[in-house]
């Protein structure tokens, strides 16, 4: 393929995915709120979307909430399996606005349609994979029977120990820091949870830069309070990734809309994520173990990744970067710290969201 095809095939992409992102966030859908009409009207441009890619999504209801998961399954040469998901529910209507949840998480549901589309032109070798649009993720229904996940859960259409690799994603549709920062900090992604099962840390490692756009750095998935869907699969010890932005100055309110969203990035990151798919589809037959580790030292390294860009213009990168590096020879040969040094990072991971989050305005794209 020429630099010309390949130039004009990733800025298709990018159209899709702003189109999608453009639908779900509009009045039709309405805030996305589960059993609501904007709510079935997001689930029909799905349905029609996975339709015209020649593939039959089924329905699953959640009654404790009213929403509905929407669940793709493409079976593999083996019955082993890799779940790929992100909700596509949002807040809904408050007083005289919508939150719209271009970030929050439309941009994840446009992925997770493009990563159904590679696969629908070309199957992964080796395990299946199950494409999962989950609802009712959001508030009140976070971490309560009633959420998607959960309820998919408790109710699964495969069974659990089958099932070796569950890929998260939530806000992952903004680039990281000021619009003045440095790509590589603009185009961080972060990994939670690899570390919990065995091999996929290094996979992600290996396919850190795989595609130019996105930048993926692993943290600890103890740096954070549960965030999103994986955690339903963490407590029934189902390896799991979150891959994230974090949350930033628009997150939960009105002015999360497409026009302020990475597109690049996010068509870079649904590129990574195919890749991260069909490589854990291609490994080895056998089960992938869970793990109880920790991986305090990727967290320090991705502390660093974000800080160096940032230290020549701010004080307070300088002194996160200076406590990073003091913290790093205080794990042991697996990456783990002392707990001391974990309460440490995690610390340093919140101010750091926090600061980072309120500096990402977003890009206000043109056109």
């Amino acid at each position: 393929m020429d630099n010309r095809a390949g130039r004009a095939q990733l800025q298709e992409m990018e159209t899709r995915i702003r189109d999608a992102v453009e639908t779900l966030c509009s009045e039709a859908c309405a805030g996305r709120r589960p059993g609501t009409r904007g709510s079935a009207a997001a689930r029909a441009f799905l349905h029609g979307a996975l339709a015209a890619m020649g593939l039959r999504p089924h329905e699953q209801p959640i009654p404790a909430s009213g929403g509905t998961n929407l669940l793709v399954k493409l079976p593999g040469r083996i019955d082993r399996w890799v779940l790929a998901g992100a909700h596509y529910d949002h807040l809904g209507h408050a007083g005289h606005g919508t939150f719209h949840g271009a970030d929050d998480n439309a941009a994840a549901v446009a992925i997770l349609l493009e990563l159904a589309r590679a696969l629908a032109q070309r199957p992964a070798d080796g395990r299946g994979v199950l494409l999962a649009f989950f609802d009712a993720e959001e508030p009140p229904h976070f971490l309560g029977p009633g959420m998607g996940s959960e309820h998919w859960a408790r109710h699964p259409d495969l069974p659990l120990e089958q099932l070796d690799l569950m890929v998260c994603m939530d806000l992952v549709g903004h680039a990281l820091g000021p619009s003045g920062a440095p790509p590589q900090l603009r185009q961080l992604l972060f990994a939670l949870g690899a570390e919990r099962s065995e091999g996929t840390a290094a996979r992600v490692d290996a396919l850190r830069e795989a595609e130019a756009g996105v930048t993926v750095r692993r943290l600890d998935a103890e740096v954070i309070p549960p965030l999103s869907d994986y955690w339903a699969f963490w407590q029934r010890r189902v390896p799991f990734v979150f891959l994230t932005c974090g949350r930033w100055r628009h997150y939960h309110t009105p002015e999360d809309t497409p026009d302020k969203l990475d597109y690049p990035k996010v068509a870079a990151t649904a590129r990574w994520l195919e890749r991260l798919v069909r490589e854990t589809c291609a490994s080895p037959a056998r089960p992938v173990r869970f793990t109880d580790a920790r991986d305090d030292r990727a967290t320090l390294e991705s502390v660093l990744a974000m800080t160096g860009p940032l230290a020549a213009l701010s004080q307070e990168a300088r002194q996160a970067e200076a406590l990073a590096r003091s913290l790093l020879p205080l794990c042991d040969a697996s990456g783990r710290a002392p707990e001391s040094v974990s309460g440490q990072t995690r610390m340093l991971v919140a101010m750091l969201e926090q600061s980072l989050g309120e500096a990402s305005a977003g890009l206000v794209s043109p056109g």
